[in-house]
């Protein structure tokens, strides 16, 4: 039935579940958030082989054959290429201190005796416990870190513009942290810059992972006119919200001409085989990483994605669009990594998908200055009909993977 209903996004019009893990090929993948529309047409989605597995799965069992042996051989050739002994930063770690960005920074600095120069775009709204990790991640750590932040008042009128247009409060924020790092980089003359854990990992296409370098093209435009940050043109954001070039170029790509071709950006992921639940252990041993006080709204977990008041939201309104809840994607990988089983994680995303995060709903409504009648409208207005079918006054998906959808 839902290849005869509209969709949205340019979404596969046949939902269909991975005979693995318990994600869905509606899953986004290699989007390009400097491109990222209401309609999407520049989206790519997980793919699935002719068993019905899914790229992520499939990536994980690739890692199951690896030479991890000779992946860290290669790992410190790289670094010692960079490797300066005069005093300098000869590495470049994005993060906030969560568990990954952790891990990452760990490594290079006390058992590849890097010196890694930290960096941190900040959280839109901090949680108390968020930013309590991120100073320990630098005291405890013991880290250099020079943190970017950016106008709080441009920050909450793009996050709010991108609610409206494209229902995606992390929109311009995913693009300020995601181009912040080579133009830190290029200005402290540092050539070598680290991300933990590939896309791969969670549904972007396999071949992604099949290098560690990431391609200049991610982080750099040919020119400006193509740009939309939050749903709309420069030229919209300068007529209809008065931001200037000035205000939001912080947050936009480099241009090719300005990117410094000697700047190398490698995933830590590609040469040490990365597991999120051990990295949380290393955070908490390491740095005295703490968890929530509670489980977050929308899944089980309490330690993945925690720093921000909004990231509970955020994932609201990708279920909202997809049809994915958070539980979905952490059990999915959890699932992967042999620590649950498929059909403890069909339980999860039925108990918890789809939960709205009212914990800090009102406090960021009440920031951004949005009524809440009109944000639940809005996210009933992104709903694709070969998604959610309206019952009585509740809406429901067609399909789940517990096959207790409506079409089901």
């Amino acid at each position: 039935m839902s290849k005869k209903l509209e969709t949205f996004y340019n979404l596969p019009k046949e939902v269909k579940f991975c005979s693995i893990c318990i994600n869905s090929n509606q899953y986004p993948a290699s989007v390009p958030e400097f491109q990222h529309s209401v309609d999407r047409k520049n989206a790519n989605y997980v793919n699935f082989n002719a068993n019905d597995v899914c790229d992520a799965c499939s990536q994980a069992l690739v890692k199951t054959q690896i030479d991890w042996k000779n992946r860290e051989d290669q790992l410190l050739k790289l670094l010692d290429r960079y490797r300066r002994n005069d005093g300098e930063y000869d590495c470049l770690v994005p993060g906030s201190g969560g568990k990954d960005s952790v891990y990452a920074s760990h490594l290079l600095k006390y058992k590849y005796g890097m010196n890694p120069l930290t960096i941190t775009w900040p959280p839109i709204m901090y949680t108390d416990y968020g930013h309590e990790n991120f100073k320990n991640w630098l005291d405890i750590g013991g880290f250099d870190n020079i943190t970017y932040r950016p106008s709080g008042e441009v920050m909450r009128k793009l996050t709010k513009i991108a609610i409206e247009t494209l229902l995606h409060p992390f929109q311009t924020f995913i693009l300020g942290q995601k181009n912040l790092a080579p133009k830190i980089a290029s200005k402290y003359g540092i050539d070598l810059v680290f991300y933990g854990e590939n896309e791969a990992e969670y549904g972007n296409p396999i071949a992604d992972n099949n290098k560690s370098l990431r391609d200049k093209s991610f982080f750099s435009i040919k020119d400006l006119d193509s740009i939309k940050l939050a749903g709309k043109s420069l030229k919209e954001l300068k007529d209809n919200y008065n931001l200037d070039l000035k205000d939001i170029k912080i947050f936009l790509p480099l241009l090719e001409n300005e990117y410094k071709e000697n700047i190398q950006i490698h995933y830590l992921g590609y040469y040490i085989k990365w597991i999120p639940q051990e990295a949380y252990y290393f955070s908490v041993e390491k740095t005295n990483f703490k968890a929530r006080p509670h489980r977050s709204q929308g899944t089980y977990s309490k330690y993945n994605s925690i720093d921000d008041k909004i990231d509970d939201l955020h994932w609201y309104t990708r279920f909202i669009k997809f049809g994915i809840g958070r539980a979905t994607d952490e059990a999915s990988q959890e699932i992967r990594n042999n620590h649950l089983t498929r059909e403890e994680g069909m339980a999860l995303a039925k108990k918890f998908d789809g939960e709205l995060p009212d914990r800090y709903l009102k406090e960021i409504l009440d920031y951004l200055e949005i009524d809440e009648h009109y944000f639940h409208k809005r996210c009933d207005d992104f709903r694709s009909p070969h998604l959610w079918k309206l019952e009585g006054n509740q809406w429901k998906l067609r399909h789940t993977v517990n096959k207790d959808g409506t079409d089901d």
